[in-house]
């Protein structure tokens, strides 16, 4: 797990994991209690200066010597099921790695539609067969190997509100647009017109948000927001 001020989340998703053989942190310096948190539950606390989500997370991946890891946010908790399950699944399979389930819970509700279910995530791999692949954000597991999937949820208690939800989508729509110029692509009105209204037309109508309410309404607005901003800024960034 990585961390930086996550006094809020920390303790529950600790001790949705407690019974893990052994619990790696790497916390970027945080300001709160996280790290006091983090010490409750495990002597392997790390600290390093934040780096970007995969340099972070590849971190705490290099310091667990276990034979398998299971890669879990703060906002996360594992079920008894979970647990049982994958006790199951890594005892003596030919996987190397294996597809969690996702449960996205949104400002009081659990989000069934739009893209938000089942989320499939790889998180859970044998030490040696996985890695993070080196990206700004949205970052993710690729195993050398076979994969499977889990079928009980991994439990993700993402915005707490609205305010939250926007100023994650303000860094993460800044690190978007960093990663589209560093990967050679540059601005262009298209791109900006056309995505934004592909992108809430895919999570209202294509993958059925409408069907969460106002909750579906809200996040595929929310999105299609995020999809303007990281074309803009990427324009921005050729303007300046």
């Amino acid at each position: 797990m990585v961390t930086y001020n996550e006094e809020e989340n920390l303790g529950q998703a600790l001790e949705s994991a407690r019974d893990a053989d052994e619990i790696v942190v790497v916390d970027a310096f945080s300001t709160d209690r996280t790290v006091e948190i983090a010490r409750a539950y495990t002597e392997r606390v790390y600290q390093q200066h934040w780096r970007g989500f995969s340099v972070q997370k590849q971190s705490a991946i290099d310091h667990a010597e276990g034979e398998w890891i299971l890669l879990l946010d703060a906002d996360e908790r594992l079920t008894a099921e979970l647990r049982e399950e994958i006790r199951e699944a890594i005892n003596g399979t030919g996987k190397d790695g294996f597809y969690l389930p996702r449960k996205n819970y949104f400002l009081g509700r659990w989000i069934r539609h739009g893209g938000w279910w089942p989320d499939l995530t790889l998180r859970l791999f044998r030490n040696g067969r996985g890695a993070v692949k080196a990206r700004e954000v949205h970052e993710r597991i690729e195993v050398d190997g076979p994969v499977g999937r889990l079928k009980n949820p991994l439990l993700h208690y993402t915005y707490h509100s609205l305010e939250q939800f926007i100023r994650k989508m303000n860094n993460y729509s800044t690190l978007s647009a960093r990663e589209m110029a560093s990967a050679g692509k540059t601005f262009n009105l298209k791109g900006l017109l056309l995505n934004p209204p592909a992108t809430f037309f895919r999570m209202y109508l294509l993958r059925q948000g409408f069907r969460d309410g106002l909750h579906g309404l809200v996040l595929a607005i929310l999105y299609s927001y995020y999809s303007f901003l990281k074309y803009a800024k990427l324009w921005e960034d050729e303007c300046t």
